[in-house]
């Protein structure tokens, strides 16, 4: 019993130094960028190109990598994703009738982790417990099972199946919302993690 939680002991101090490590390298970061902010603290407050993007959170799409756009530009609403989720249509409208957006791009991707399950499967998980579950192999598991919650059956994850079907969907959706004006171009596009690629779906 002793051993394992001198085990346990170890691994909580490396998580937190790993922890401790990337909070100072943001802030390091962060003092470096700030120092050289000049002409950006006079950037408007309103999207200088009237766009907006609603994208996913994954940490390998850079929209500002891949669109070429530089702050100031563009909204850039994220979620898991990049659904057309009722809180992501509420940005986008404001983001037009406050901010004067006229075209908005929605851009999800391949090899999204929110192919890798279902509604059921999130609840079955979080009743279980709420720590981080692991993929194995094909399937997620949780590596603990204490302290679950059944809260997770009352939301629906917007999982995805089929990526570009998707993408189409949710794209006729926020066109098709009473607030959102006709007068706003909705595009919708995949972007291959694979090679960095845009790919325009006709919807």
């Amino acid at each position: 019993m002793h051993s394992k939680i001198l085990v346990f002991l170890i691994i909580l101090d490396k998580i937190e130094s790993i922890m401790s490590a990337v909070k100072n390298e943001l802030l390091e970061s962060n003092a470096r960028y700030s120092k050289n902010f000049g002409r950006k603290k006079s950037l408007p407050t309103l999207p200088i190109k009237k766009t907006a993007i609603l994208t996913c959170m994954d940490a390998r799409l850079d929209p500002a990598s891949f669109s070429g756009f530089v702050e100031g530009d563009a909204n850039v609403i994220r979620n898991a994703g990049g659904r057309a989720s009722d809180d992501a249509i509420r940005s986008l409208i404001i983001s037009h009738k406050l901010m004067g957006t006229n075209q908005w791009f929605v851009i999800q991707h391949t090899d999204c982790g929110m192919m890798s399950f279902t509604n059921e499967v999130m609840a079955d998980l979080l009743s279980e417990s709420l720590e981080t579950a692991i993929f194995d192999r094909d399937e997620w598991k949780n590596t603990h099972r204490k302290g679950g919650s059944g809260e997770g059956r009352k939301i629906d994850w917007l999982c995805i199946s089929d990526p570009r079907m998707t993408i189409i969907e949710d794209v006729r959706r926020i066109r098709e919302h009473p607030l959102v004006s006709e007068k706003i171009s909705v595009f919708g596009f995949l972007y291959h993690v694979e090679s960095g690629m845009l790919e325009e779906l006709s919807v």
